[in-house]
């Protein structure tokens, strides 16, 4: 059995929305392309700020934005980190910051 990694391929246009605290932004949608004959639905999430930022994802704007209200419903994510998640596709997505704000970009794909 051979087992070989795909490097991430972008199949969606990158999104981005600016984290806030108190209270997460309006949520943005992140749609994934052409999937046919794929197993897309993973996300590259890149948190380009000074800040944690704790993500919220959802299958609507409401969801992702209750799901970063919370620290226990949330992704947190480092500052300057970059992650690749498998999640739902067509996913929203947003943040609450630690502190200050912090800009977050979501690029739709597959891989790792």
């Amino acid at each position: 059995m051979s087992t070989f990694v795909l490097p991430f391929a972008p199949l969606g246009a990158t999104v981005s929305f600016t984290a806030a605290t108190p209270t997460p932004p309006t949520a943005v949608q992140a749609p994934i392309g052409d999937t046919s004959g794929t197993s897309a639905g993973q996300y590259r999430v890149v948190n380009d700020s000074t800040v944690t930022v704790f993500l919220g994802v959802g299958a609507t704007s409401t969801a992702a934005i209750a799901n970063a209200s919370s620290v226990a419903t949330s992704i947190p994510l480092l500052a300057g980190t970059c992650e690749v998640l498998r999640l739902g596709p067509n996913a929203f997505f947003t943040g609450k910051s630690a502190s200050g704000t912090g800009v977050v970009y979501v690029t739709p794909g597959q891989g790792i």
